[in-house]
């Protein structure tokens, strides 16, 4: 392989919008996941490796004896996983040697998944964040807040490795004083904060930007109409829309960090004051890029095109009320809102009457069938 390509890192939905993306437009790319993936039976896979857990740095050794292994100088590092972006980081002065890095340096990343400090940095310039408790006392069982709230990770890897879940939504001060003992028995301060939980009412929304030293170039915006679980769950459905006010607020923030890479950045408009909070932000392309990548905004071409030639690409206009569904896991999820009186029955097959499908293309039909065939497997890891 003498062309520079990318390695396309966890070959989930995301990794194989990725290297369809990348593929379609002549890019040589290798796959690496620590298990089978469906991207690795796309024909535009050339090769694929298992490797090693992302979260340590014997994975960053792998990728340098790879690098060795297939003479990969120069390839583009593409992760699409919150592990492997902080171990790229963590690992990012030898590994910046051999490939072409976008990853941000570890203070940023830091700064960014360590959810406390984002929020600050949040607040300082403002922006409008969830109410929000810091606790500095390894039992609050006294929060003045108005329930239900929801205990969160403050770094989401750290807290899910120990605790085996990312945030517990708390509806009493009872259930709050039981889950302490119980579910987060253990937790020090600085592992977790408390937010309210806002009004389920308005949907998560993303804005996903493109930047270079805090600069937006390009950028998409999506919300999530369907998720599993029902609530603070992953997409299974999301439309492309455009939010002013939210994009301005991104734009801040990122320009705050002075960030430079594609993330994607999570809101949610209170129905209380109308105001959009900041729920998050994730250092890497995410799960539904490909309705990105449909609408417009090609994010894994426009960070290859960077990479490579320094280009820098500025794109603003994307298709709006462009619909993106996973097929095997909506049907399921759908069935549950439905049981559940969450949605009806005309609401989800409006979306169904136009959309574009996770994993389906017809010129590279078996990741489809594929991921059909692994589907429980990949809903019981998930």
């Amino acid at each position: 392989m003498k062309n520079r390509g990318v390695i396309v890192i966890e070959g989930h939905v995301q990794g194989l919008a990725n290297t369809r993306a990348l593929g379609k437009a002549n890019i040589p790319v290798i796959v690496v996941d620590k298990s089978n993936c469906i991207a690795r039976y796309s024909k535009y896979c050339e090769k694929y490796f298992k490797c090693p857990d992302y979260l340590t740095d014997d994975f960053a050794d792998f990728l340098i004896r790879l690098h060795r292994a297939e003479n990969l100088q120069g390839w583009v590092l593409l992760p699409s996983n919150d592990h492997a972006v902080h171990t790229i980081a963590r690992n990012k002065d030898r590994l910046s040697k051999l490939f072409g890095v976008i990853t941000e340096d570890l203070d940023t990343i830091e700064k960014i998944y360590n959810k406390r400090e984002l929020l600050r940095i949040a607040a300082s310039i403002g922006i409008p964040i969830p109410q929000t408790l810091m606790p500095d006392d390894t039992n609050p069982y006294q929060v003045n807040m108005r329930y239900p709230i929801i205990v969160k990770g403050n770094n989401g890897l750290s807290f899910y490795k120990r605790f085996r879940q990312k945030a517990v939504v708390i509806n009493t001060p009872t259930e709050l004083t039981k889950v302490w003992h119980e579910r987060l028995n253990g937790a020090l301060p600085e592992e977790y904060f408390i937010q309210e939980v806002i009004p389920y009412v308005n949907k998560t929304v993303s804005v996903t930007v493109f930047a270079v030293n805090g600069v937006v170039h390009s950028y998409w915006m999506g919300v999530k109409l369907r998720e599993h679980p029902a609530k603070f769950g992953t997409a299974t459905c999301c439309k492309s829309v455009h939010d002013k006010e939210m994009i301005d607020l991104s734009r801040k923030l990122v320009n705050e960090l002075k960030f430079t890479g594609v993330c994607e950045i999570e809101w949610l408009r209170d129905s209380r004051d109308n105001e959009p909070k900041l729920i998050e932000i994730n250092a890497r392309t995410w799960l539904w890029v490909d309705l990105a990548i449909k609408c417009g905004v090609n994010f894994p071409i426009i960070i290859y095109k960077f990479m490579d030639k320094g280009e820098i690409t500025n794109t603003f206009n994307y298709d709006k009320g462009k619909y993106w569904l996973n097929i095997y896991t909506d049907i399921a999820y759908s069935i549950v809102r439905i049981s559940k009186g969450m949605d009806s029955v005309k609401n989800i097959a409006k979306s169904y009457r136009s959309f574009y499908e996770a994993c389906w293309d017809r010129n590279d039909v078996l990741p489809f069938f594929v991921y059909g065939l692994l589907t429980m497997r990949f809903l019981k890891n998930r």
